[in-house]
Formats: C-alpha cells, sequence, structure tokens
C-alpha cells in the first residue's frame, strides 16, 4: 500500500452546484488525502459525476453551475483555475464515464494526445512503456483504430490516457461500467497498483461491493448530498448500504 497521511490533497467544502435552476449538489463537503483511494458511491442521479465535472472544470454540453462552497487542492483554491491547468500544473486527470476515446486513431495517437501539456524533456517513451506495462493489450493493439477494440480494452485506453497527462490524482468515473466481471477485475487490480506506486485516486462508482472492495474510504451520495462517510470497511458493514446498494 502506498503511504498515506492525513493532509488532505483535495478538498471539497460546501459544495453547492445548480443546472439551471435545479441544484444538483446541495452543500457537500468531503477530502482526498494524499495517496489514497476514495469512493463515491450512490445511484444513478446522486451527483457523483456532476461533483467531478466540477472539480475538473471540464463541463458537459450543459455546465454544472458552481453556487456556493470551494474547492482546494493542495491547500488553494481551485474554482476559477481553467481546465487546462487542472491538466498541466496540478496534475489531475479524468478518465470519464463512456470514456469518449477517439475511436478514428490508433491506441498510440490516443495515448500521444495525452501528452500535450507535458513539459519539455518529458520521459515520455518511460511512460507509455509504463501504461504497456499495466495495460498489455493496449500493447498488443498499439496500432488498431481505437473503435476496434473491446469494450474493456476501450477503458484501459481511457484510463492510459489520462496516465499519459502526466497525472498524479486520478479521478475515474464508473470505470466498471460494461465490463465483464473478468475485465472488470483486470481494470481495478491495475488501478490499484497505480495507488501503491503513489498515484491518489478518486472513484466514482455504482458497484458499491467493487468500489468498497478497493478503497480506503468511502462517501454515500443521495439526491445531492452525502449522508454516509466513513472508512470502506466500516461501509461495507452499515446496513443501510447492505440493504440498498450490496443486495442484503
Amino acid at each position: 500500500m502506498s503511504d498515506r497521511n492525513t493532509t488532505p490533497l483535495l478538498e471539497v467544502k460546501d459544495l453547492e452546484v445548480k443546472y439551471g435552476n435545479i441544484t444538483a449538489l446541495h452543500g457537500i463537503s468531503f477530502t482526498v488525502n494524499q495517496g489514497e483511494i476514495v469512493t463515491l458511491i450512490g445511484a444513478n442521479g446522486a451527483g457523483k459525476t456532476t461533483t467531478l465535472h466540477t472539480i475538473t472544470r471540464l463541463p458537459p454540453p450543459e455546465a454544472p453551475r458552481l453556487t456556493g462552497g470551494d474547492i482546494l487542492f493542495d491547500g488553494k483554491s481551485i474554482v476559477k483555475t481553467e481546465p487546462h491547468d487542472v491538466v498541466r500544473k496540478l496534475h489531475c486527470a479524468l478518465a470519464p464515464e463512456g470514456r469518449h476515446i477517439f475511436g478514428n486513431l490508433t491506441v498510440m495517437e490516443n495515448l500521444t494526445l495525452a501528452t500535450y501539456s507535458r513539459e519539455k524533456g518529458a520521459d515520455l517513451e518511460k511512460d507509455y512503456n509504463e501504461v504497456f506495462d499495466l495495460f498489455p493489450r493496449l500493447a498488443e493493439r498499439r496500432h488498431q483504430r481505437s473503435e476496434s477494440l473491446s469494450g474493456g480494452e476501450q477503458q484501459m485506453l481511457a484510463v492510459g490516457r489520462a496516465l499519459m497527462s502526466g497525472c498524479k490524482f486520478l479521478m475515474l468515473d464508473e470505470p466498471s461500467m460494461g465490463l465483464a466481471p473478468l475485465l472488470m477485475y483486470d481494470m481495478f487490480r491495475a488501478l490499484k497498483q497505480l495507488n501503491q506506486e503513489g498515484i491518489t485516486i478518486l472513484l466514482v462508482e455504482q458497484n458499491a461491493k467493487l468500489a468498497l472492495d478497493f478503497a480506503h474510504r468511502g462517501y454515500l451520495l443521495e439526491t445531492g448530498e452525502i449522508i454516509l462517510s466513513g472508512n470502506a470497511a466500516e461501509l461495507m458493514e452499515d446496513p443501510d448500504i447492505h440493504k440498498a446498494y450490496l443486495g442484503h
């Protein structure tokens, strides 16, 4: 396990977000410490993806509007940070829901696009090799058009692309979606390895059991509010989470 401390790398404070006149987040607060894996769990529509979009400053077509609260990264507010600076200066990256890879480009071209913000002199060859060591299937298919990949391989590519940005803080939105069980567990083993190598992870995941098995701590969102939080093992034993999300 990577070294972890209790100094927040990410602090979300009383975050209130609206789409038009509809409030999507009702003053939520949570932290992610250096070296941790933290998960946000909850049903569809709970506000999980909205939270990630607000942090990354990478909005969907209908952008979430911040109406209250603050987001601190390494102790400094980032609510006015430009999206490209979230990636380039803060070294944060998002592997989004639905993957959003460029299907008409090869695996290698998709990975190369993610290096646009890297500093001159960065050892890109080393990083390519690390992605291919983590996901050997991508190495085998590096010259294939991405649209020809399986769903699991496309998810690997989405994560690999995020890593090629040089990130130290990785956000993932529903990485298990649409994956066969074997590929799903392969993906999460790879993510665990990344954490052990020093990458801090914030995971949004509808599969609560998988997420809590994987994470150090978790937060349960319901209709834009955090209603439970704690270490992952405690949340796994919570009767309300068992009943609503674990099928017991």
